[in-house]
């Protein structure tokens, strides 16, 4: 089982002066990040685990959206946590469905294409609208279409390699 803890989403901003925050959701539909409950919160990605906190109140504010945490009274204590990455435990979300993965699977999987040549590690994905896209950071960063079939050939959890019908120098 995957204990890894999954980022969410991150505080983006200050709202009003009673210790709310601006949150942009990593979730679909956005709201849902409300319902992935306690949040840890982490500056830096590569210190420690971060802080828990207990949600308090949380909606929809134009549109994005704004939360009220447990034990943040005011402005200046909500202040430090700008930019933290906000993280829940692995077993809020149903596993996924065959031939379906969390972008939090894909990222860090090695990148290779059909031919065998590798391009890198998946940094993060990007949502375009029109279609999802693997960030490959290796010699250099490379943004590849998540277009099962047409350009994403394989997806092998087990083996953490995703293999792909791309032009190495493109």
């Amino acid at each position: 089982m995957n204990e890894t803890p999954v980022i969410v989403g991150r505080i983006s901003g200050l709202f009003g002066v009673k210790g709310w925050v601006k949150v942009f959701s990593f979730t679909a539909p956005r709201e849902n990040i409300l319902n992935y409950l306690p949040w840890r919160l982490v500056m830096d990605s590569g210190a420690g685990n971060g802080v828990e906190y207990k949600f308090v109140e949380g909606r929809i504010h134009g549109k994005g959206l704004v939360a009220k945490l447990g034990g943040i009274d005011d402005r200046d204590a909500a202040a430090q946590w700008v930019g933290a990455e906000i993280r829940v435990a692995r077993e809020m979300f149903v596993a996924p469905g065959r031939d379906q993965y969390y972008w939090a699977d894909l990222v860090g999987m090695q990148v290779q294409t059909v031919a065998g040549q590798l391009l890198g590690t998946v940094d993060s994905l990007l949502a375009t609208g029109a279609n999802d896209v693997l960030v490959v950071a290796g010699e250099r960063r490379r943004l590849v279409p998540f277009l099962v079939a047409e350009v994403v050939k394989r997806v092998d959890l087990d083996a953490r390699t995703i293999v792909v019908e791309w032009d190495p120098e493109f």
